[in-house]
């Protein structure tokens, strides 16, 4: 039996999906290679594949900070950030501040001034609060609560969060000549 010549055969296409890229990051002072679709945030990146999961997702949309980490020194929302567009980059997160045996002063100065309830937003507002003070442009409690407008706490523990900060801050002034 004869294929009919009119009958046309359509050929099935599966669609690929792109190929993982490779990419190094310095992460908490050791570098990793990773390999990451290209619409890996820089977020899941560290959780799904370095399970470092003290960044927290919030919103997913940056409005939140809770997914603040220090990249290259400087603040930034983990979650919009594409991990392959930072290949080569270093990344401090909430477990990169301290050491084995010592808290960061901030780490601690948020214990001290019990500034956290659910501690949720926690680890983005001290990683945010580290950024700020690298920056030196907090010099008032105003100053502060301008430059830490990106962190949300939905519990409300801001008079803790400034008070935490502003210690931290001052003990760093002081040292200054």
């Amino acid at each position: 039996m004869r294929a009919d010549p009119n009958t046309q055969t359509k050929e099935t296409v599966v669609p690929s999906l792109p190929i993982p890229a490779r990419i190094e990051l310095k992460v908490n002072g050791v570098t990793r290679a990773l390999e990451v679709a290209p619409w890996t945030t820089l977020l899941d990146a560290l959780h799904n594949y370095l399970d470092l999961t003290g960044t927290k997702k919030g919103c997913d949309h940056g409005q939140c900070g809770a997914c603040t980490v220090l990249l290259d020194g400087k603040r930034v929302n983990s979650c919009l950030t594409l991990a392959i567009m930072k290949d080569g980059s270093e990344v401090t997160t909430i477990e990169g501040l301290s050491s084995a045996d010592r808290l960061d002063p901030l780490q601690q100065a948020f214990i001290d001034h019990d500034a956290f309830q659910c501690g949720y937003c926690t680890p983005g507002q001290i990683c945010s609060a580290v950024g700020m003070m690298r920056e030196c442009h907090a010099k008032t409690a105003d100053d502060i609560r301008e430059l830490m407008s990106g962190n949300i706490c939905r519990c409300g523990a801001y008079v803790n969060i400034l008070a935490a900060i502003e210690e931290v801050l001052g003990k760093k002034r002081e040292v200054r000549p």
